[in-house]
């Protein structure tokens, strides 16, 4: 038993690295965030965005009420959004290796590191990777780290970003690729027919 979960665990694992990766294009465009209103604080290189904030980067697009950003001296943006009360702050952004595959998160509060493209995902956290419209993976916890540049996820039962025993649980449902199971079932038909002969 304990080796079927370390296969599912190990094949799961491969297939979050190995998938494509965030368009690379994005990092390379100019941030554009607009607002109800802003407030910008030159020394501290803070602004502070309030009311339905939409950011968009290339393909990447960040929706919520409230968002912070910081930038360091070597110009790169560190952002953390909220959701309205009762909302989620959302995230979408284009994958590399298709034309139209995607991933979305969704969380009460996110945190954007430019400089690494990691975005984290606190509390109701969700992520989606979707081929068009079509759900392919989706993950459920408290606490999602999602690297944009290599496709890697994390997830815990904690908003502290550490698992703890007894402290709920996280949720994935993965989805069997079409092309797949259809060349699966192909073959198993083949066989079933040579048997016969």
């Amino acid at each position: 038993m304990k080796s079927f979960f370390f296969s599912l665990f190990l094949m799961f694992g491969i297939s979050t690295m190995t998938v494509c990766h965030a368009e690379k294009a994005d990092a390379k465009q100019p941030t554009n965030i607009e607002a109800d209103q802003m407030n910008y604080d030159d020394a501290k290189q803070i602004n502070v965005f309030t009311g339905n904030v939409h950011l968009t980067r290339g393909t990447l697009i960040m929706k919520g009420h409230k968002m912070v950003v910081k930038q360091d001296a070597a110009g790169y943006q560190y952002g953390t959004l909220y959701g309205a009360p009762g909302a989620l702050a959302s995230f979408r952004q284009k994958r590399d290796g298709g034309p139209n595959l995607w991933v979305e998160g969704y969380g009460e509060r996110m945190e954007y590191d430019g400089k690494s493209e990691v975005t984290k995902f606190f509390s109701k956290a969700k992520l989606k990777r979707l081929d068009g419209k079509k759900i392919t993976d989706e993950v459920q916890g408290e606490y999602i780290s999602y690297d944009s540049r290599t496709e890697f996820y994390s997830v815990n039962n904690t908003s502290s970003g550490q698992s703890k025993p007894g402290a709920g649980r996280i949720k994935m449902v993965i989805q069997p690729r079409e092309d797949k199971v259809k060349g699966n079932m192909d073959k198993t038909k083949d066989t079933g027919k040579n048997k016969g002969n």
